[in-house]
């Protein structure tokens, strides 16, 4: 603590220049240049760790020790140096040479192995209920498990791939000035490689590129050919025929029919057994369809980023500890919202988005279960282990913080790499800001005012929606205090106008309890998948790094009550015959002492010149999600139901259009916020779905048809809400 709080003053005295130097910049006058560098110190942070707590011998092993003194290299970057032979005709064939030298792993007999396989046996002998292969001959069983195998894949063709990878990297350099990998990164992947089991690599997709890109970086580096899943349905036969002899992999249509069906049983069973020895990723098809776009745009640098691998098998043996009771959303908040209670019940959410397709329903409860966690653990780490770019920060500043750019963005920088993530720019301030403009022209107006000032205006409308988004990649960093400060908005909001003034506001005290209280509350209410939530992590140990946060950014300080014990007072505590540690996650009844002790805790709000600033900062960042709610709470008796879900959710988007243009607020015309919200009323027993031949219905509770009730719960989201 004592190292980030000396760097955050550091930061602070170097933000007080920026601020006089900027105004200068601003007139147009001096011509001092400031660097923007992508760490803090001598190393860059490293981030996308896996779980210490479900995988600690992978946390441990497959991580590289100097893995922040490795730099980057540019994966197309491919000269002389790079082949076996050197020369003028080198230099000049070294791309075709170099594709000639990559390592082919030979094919194997894929097809007796999986016929050999231990759910393919049981699915012919008729073991499995409804099996496909009862009363039927064994030579036609074969052939039906061949057949489906070669919908599957096909054997690799080496000429096909040398000439893809020669044709690929060419495209790649004309498109990209590089493609940058982080050389540490790459270590971590060959050591887990090394241990002889196979590899799978899970995409966010964050471009659609990523079909060819990933493969392509992931080859070169000499780890083989991947066997790519595509989606058969936006491919024609020849397409597929091709993509199968470059590694593609395409499920058969099967695979993903209901559990009752006959048909299906030996295709899902077949595709289990095929994807153990072959390494699964997971890309797009639409790249195809947007390459002649990429001929008009200026050529840009990517960056690959690959999270730290862990063992799946070790995983699914720790995993299954760390399940505790956990209750529904409806069950935890909504006698909450109603009134009916005051009590938070000490259980975790269960709350799951993840879709239910045929392979995933064809699996034990268990171990559904065991894939929905597996779902959040990798969430998690693809979106730490992803670098924050200028166009998220300059749509952040404009949203949510908007005085002056260039002192202000090279603040938010140095914020997000104290709180341990990673930026992928770099360069002189100024030329960043210009560059970073560029990229918004089309959702940014650039007003030139007196003395040669730049005002920069949002445009209204889809422009705003569109940074919205872009500031929500920026969200992950400055989560834990985003939700702390709506947590004291909440705690505020029945004691102190909002409009009040901030002195008035720190005058009020806030203890330890409700402050937990009501950042539970909050949690619960924010889906799972935008707190990105750890399964094995407790809803109290987040509570406690919260309030951490919130401390070292200066925004609480602790407040002494007449007669209690100083909190830094260690020396007057006595040892007792329990331990003074407990495992992480461990909150049982024995932790009853320590909630005793927190009670008689208090804090007030900083009264620091620049704490209203950054409190109010924080409280936007989650403006767009919460005000979705609010209003989807308000539509509530707007909306027409029963209906689709699809529906629903049309009518909600036109609902929250029509208040942005009345208010003038569009972050939240968004459609995946409006799914978000009425997903979340779902869980959360506000609305009900039934099935029905045109798909699940949505209707209006009949807790939830009263005005009253509906209003309650408009209210409980708008407390957290920072006008």
């Amino acid at each position: 603590m004592d190292t980030m709080l000396e760097a955050r003053l550091q930061t602070q005295q170097r933000n007080t220049q920026n601020t006089q130097e900027t105004s200068l910049w601003s007139s147009g006058f001096g011509m001092k240049l400031e660097t923007v560098t992508p760490f803090l110190g001598k190393y860059r942070p490293f981030v996308g760790r896996c779980c210490q707590t479900c995988t600690p011998k992978s946390w441990e092993s497959l991580f590289h020790r100097s893995i922040m003194d490795l730099g980057f290299c540019n994966v197309i970057l491919v000269k002389e140096e790079n082949t076996r032979f050197r020369g003028w005709l080198v230099r000049r064939l070294c791309y075709f040479l170099w594709s000639l030298e990559q390592h082919i792993p030979p094919c194997q007999d894929a097809p007796q192995k999986i016929i050999e396989n231990t759910g393919v046996q049981n699915v012919i002998s008729g073991r499995v209920p409804s099996g496909a292969g009862e009363g039927q001959v064994p030579g036609l069983e074969k052939k039906e498990v061949q057949r489906i195998l070669g919908h599957l894949q096909a054997p690799l063709c080496p000429f096909l791939l040398r000439l893809f990878s020669w044709a690929l990297l060419r495209f790649l350099n004309c498109v990209f000035l590089n493609v940058q990998l982080h050389k540490g990164q790459m270590k971590m992947v060959h050591k887990a490689a090394q241990a002889g089991l196979p590899l799978v690599f899970l995409s966010t997709h964050k471009s659609l590129l990523d079909g060819i890109l990933l493969p392509f970086v992931l080859f070169s580096q000499g780890l083989g050919v991947l066997r790519v899943a595509w989606d058969p349905r936006t491919c024609s036969p020849a397409l597929r025929a091709l993509l199968k002899k470059l590694g593609g992999l395409f499920l058969p249509p099967e695979a993903n029919l209901t559990l009752d069906s006959s048909e299906g049983v030996l295709a899902r069973a077949v595709v289990h057994a095929a994807l153990a020895p072959l390494g699964l990723w997971t890309g797009a098809l639409a790249v195809l369809r947007s390459l002649r776009s990429w001929g008009h745009s200026p050529r840009v640098c990517v960056r690959v980023h690959l999270a730290q691998p862990f063992s799946l098998q070790e995983y699914t043996i720790n995993a299954r500890s760390c399940w505790g009771s956990r209750q529904t959303l409806e069950q935890l908040l909504q006698p909450i919202v109603l009134g009916q209670c005051t009590v938070v019940p000490d259980t975790e959410k269960e709350q799951d988005w993840t879709p239910a397709t045929g392979l995933l329903l064809a699996l034990k409860e268990e171990d559904q279960l065991l894939v929905r966690r597996l779902s959040h653990h990798v969430l998690n780490a693809s979106v730490t282990s992803s670098a924050v770019m200028s166009t998220a920060i300059m749509a952040t500043l404009l949203l949510f913080k908007h005085q002056k750019l260039l002192g202000e963005f090279s603040w938010l920088t140095e914020e997000t790499l104290l709180r341990g993530f990673d930026v992928g720019f770099s360069g002189q301030l100024r030329c960043l800001v210009q560059h970073t403009l560029s990229l918004l022209q089309a959702h940014v107006a650039l007003l030139h005012v007196q003395q040669g000032d730049l005002l920069v205006v949002p445009r209204l409308g889809p422009g705003l929606t569109h940074l919205a988004r872009l500031s929500a990649e920026l969200l992950p960093a400055f989560l834990s205090e985003a939700v702390g400060a709506c947590a004291v908005r909440g705690l505020l909001a029945g004691r102190v106008p909002p409009e009040g003034p901030w002195e008035l506001q720190g005058i009020e005290l806030l203890s330890q309890n409700e402050l937990y209280r009501q950042i539970l509350l909050l949690l619960h209410l924010l889906p799972q998948d935008l707190l990105l939530l750890q399964p094995c992590q407790s809803s109290y140990c987040y509570c406690q790094e919260v309030l951490d946060r919130l401390i070292q950014c200066g925004l609480l300080v602790a407040e002494e009550t007449p007669g209690s014990r100083p909190a830094c007072d260690t020396g007057r505590q006595r040892l007792s015959a329990k331990l003074l540690w407990k495992p992480s996650g461990d909150f049982t009844d024995s932790d009853s002492d320590d909630f005793e002790e927190a009670e008689g805790r208090y804090f007030r709000l900083s009264q620091q010149s620049r704490c209203p600033d950054f409190f109010l900062f924080l409280c936007r960042l989650l403006s767009p999600l919460l005000k979705a709610f609010a209003q989807a709470a308000t539509f509530l008796h707007q909306g027409q139901l029963p209906d689709t879900e699809l529906g629903y959710t049309e009518q909600l988007l036109q609902f929250l259009q029509a208040n942005a243009q009345e208010e003038g607020f569009f972050e939240c015309a968004d459609p995946n916020l409006a799914v978000s919200a009425i997903w979340t009323f779902r869980d959360l027993g506000v609305l009900q779905q039934t099935p029905s031949p045109a798909g699940p219905m949505l209707y209006l509770s009949p807790t939830f048809t009263s005005r009253e009730n509906q209003e309650k719960l408009e209210q409980f989201i708008r407390q957290f809400i920072c006008s």
